[in-house]
């Protein structure tokens, strides 16, 4: 029996503001994607997803890649790199052609794709992903591969994900700074729902909540792909924050009783269940010791639960997720690693919720299989599958077709890519 060999390897990077982390994941001869290397560092210049200090996110990025290097034995050049803030939002657009009764042919696909990417107005934003969804043939809906079938028009629905342009140009520079090839800024909802999400829970309709330190993403899947998407600029960390000022303790010690003792559900032995909290100025004669109970830990955390899943209650409204009780939430990011925390969103939110935990992806490490790993292992399944994206199809097909208003595709062909 051989051992499977590395065909390709997939690195993907994942800048957050609590903690940047790389893994490096390769493709095996016998179909696998196997996690090979990771590495991790905490995060000392992101704000809010947002690159605040370009010289030490260069630094950590480097240090967080050279330590999966090492434990995978192997350089690399090349980074898949998640992105989630800068004010992402998605759209659909659709275009249609008439193809009189004949055969689909690659070409025609082509020109309706052409013909969309020449439809989107990104409004002054940046298109992160533009990816054709489903084809429609002569009206009929969901149709994933229509070539080789007859018809009389051809349709196709556009998934496009826009996002601030400055804030992913920051983190493109940091990035390349870290003298690394960047290979594609994918959106982090997008990564995220790679990892955790089934193909028939795409399908059938579902909700995605990641919870970052700093940032939460809620967005919808349905038809298999990402249609609806809010970004909240509160997370966990402001958990962390509020104990350490209801208490009076430094950021790593609130994260360590938060992680320790913190709950989102509450139990009647909370009251009896004590915490010793060390404070830093404390008497002359030795440290004094503070006790708190369980229960005055989670009423801090409870505080800052409520306003965070009444907003994510609310982005879901607003998405349009609203109907029949069986649709799900899916809990993700470093956030949703707080005890007890579906329970309490499920009966908040009125809906079920379940963790989501990285799938699809063999030999990944103890340490990085839940849910705070969610966006880093789907960035190297998303690498690993290299999905159709319309912005790269542009140079290739651009000389080919030259038909009606070419001046004007042009014109806009270089918009994106200027925009891009």
């Amino acid at each position: 029996m051989m051992a499977a060999r590395v065909e390709k390897f997939f690195t993907s990077l994942d800048i957050g503001s609590s903690k940047i982390t790389a893994m490096i994941a390769g493709r095996m001869d016998n179909g696998e994607l196997t996690v090979l290397g990771t590495g991790q560092r905490a995060s000392k210049g992101v704000k809010r997803g947002y690159i605040a200090d370009t010289e030490t996110t260069e630094l950590d990025v480097r240090d967080a890649v050279e330590q999966a290097e090492r434990i995978a034995g192997t350089n690399i050049d090349d980074v898949w790199v998640s992105f989630s803030a800068g004010g992402l939002t998605s759209m659909l657009t659709s275009v249609e052609t008439e193809l009189g009764g004949h055969r689909v042919e690659q070409d025609d696909i082509d020109l309706l794709l052409d013909a969309g990417r020449n439809s989107i107005d990104p409004k002054g934003k940046m298109v992160l992903h533009a990816q054709p969804a489903l084809y429609t043939l002569d009206g009929l809906n969901g149709v994933k591969k229509p070539k080789g079938l007859h018809a009389d028009r051809l349709g196709v629905d556009i998934h496009v994900i826009l996002a601030d342009g400055s804030p992913v140009r920051n983190i493109d520079m940091s990035v390349r700074g870290a003298h690394l090839n960047v290979r594609s800024i994918v959106a982090s909802p997008i990564a995220a729902g790679m990892a955790c999400l089934t193909k028939e829970e795409r399908e059938l309709g579902v909700a995605l909540v990641e919870l970052g330190a700093e940032v939460t993403n809620v967005s919808l899947f349905a038809g298999g792909m990402l249609v609806g998407l809010t970004t909240l600029p509160y997370g966990a960390a402001d958990i962390t924050d509020d104990i350490a000022s209801a208490f009076g303790l430094r950021r790593a010690q609130a994260e360590r009783i938060k992680c320790f003792f913190g709950s989102a559900t509450t139990s009647p032995r909370d009251n009896h269940d004590m915490i010793d909290l060390e404070l830093e100025n404390g008497t002359e004669e030795g440290d004094e010791i503070v006790r708190i109970t369980r229960a005055q830990l989670i009423a801090v955390i409870r505080q800052r639960l409520d306003h965070l899943i009444g907003e994510i209650g609310r982005s879901l409204k607003e998405l349009g997720f609203v109907g029949p009780v069986s649709r799900q939430v899916v809990l993700t990011g470093g956030g949703a690693e707080l005890k007890g925390i579906a329970d309490y969103a499920q009966s908040a939110l009125g809906r079920t919720v379940k963790i989501g935990r990285p799938m699809g992806l063999t030999a990944l490490p103890e340490a990085h299989s839940g849910p705070a790993f969610a966006g880093l292992a789907g960035l190297a399944l998303y690498a690993s599958q290299d999905p159709v994206d319309l912005r790269s199809l542009a140079s290739a097909r651009q000389n080919v077709h030259r038909y009606g208003g070419s001046a004007v595709f042009g014109r806009l062909m270089s918009a994106i890519r200027g925009n891009f």
